[in-house]
């Protein structure tokens, strides 16, 4: 999947059978992206995305998102991957549709430093990786927004701004 290529459910992106995993530092996004490549992930099903990406791709969903991607945690995951861009977190798209490809996608990113990575099925989109606090996610709703558990989001979205 490249970075163009836009997956959708109800105006916003979501890119079921893949896991997005975000990166503080480019240097771990890109170290990650080599080691998927050496673990057997092909090249063809991985996309990077720069902060300014992610941000630019965030603001066509948001702009674009219909009424039904504010029932579930898309348009909330759209907002938090957008505060996280500006805050200058890079990020990797991986296609890994079954539960081995996710567990591996979701152990590399972690050692090389993801502070999420979020499996996205059809109806559901799962933790891969626990907050560092070891605070339990919680239900994401337009009247709660983002899920203030996660210690990355915490610091970039103030409650009721998002």
């Amino acid at each position: 999947m490249k970075p163009v290529e836009r997956p959708e459910a109800y105006g916003v992106f979501k890119p079921v059978g893949h896991v997005i995993a975000a990166f503080p530092e480019d240097e771990d996004s890109q170290a990650a992206l080599a080691e998927l490549l050496r673990s057997g992930f092909n090249a063809a099903d991985i996309a990077a995305y720069t902060p300014q990406q992610m941000v630019a791709q965030a603001d066509i969903d948001i702009d674009q998102a219909g009424v039904l991607a504010g029932i579930g945690q898309e348009l909330n995951l759209v907002k938090a991957h957008r505060e996280l861009a500006l805050r200058g977190h890079h990020f990797l798209v991986v296609h890994a549709p079954d539960a081995a490809d996710s567990a591996r996608v979701a152990g590399i990113a972690k050692r090389f430093h993801a502070i999420r990575a979020q499996k996205y099925g059809r109806l559901i989109i799962e933790e891969l990786i626990e907050p560092a606090s070891g605070a339990r996610q919680v239900a994401e709703s337009p009247d709660r927004g983002l899920d203030m558990q996660q210690a990355s989001v915490q610091t970039a979205v103030q409650p009721g701004r998002a």
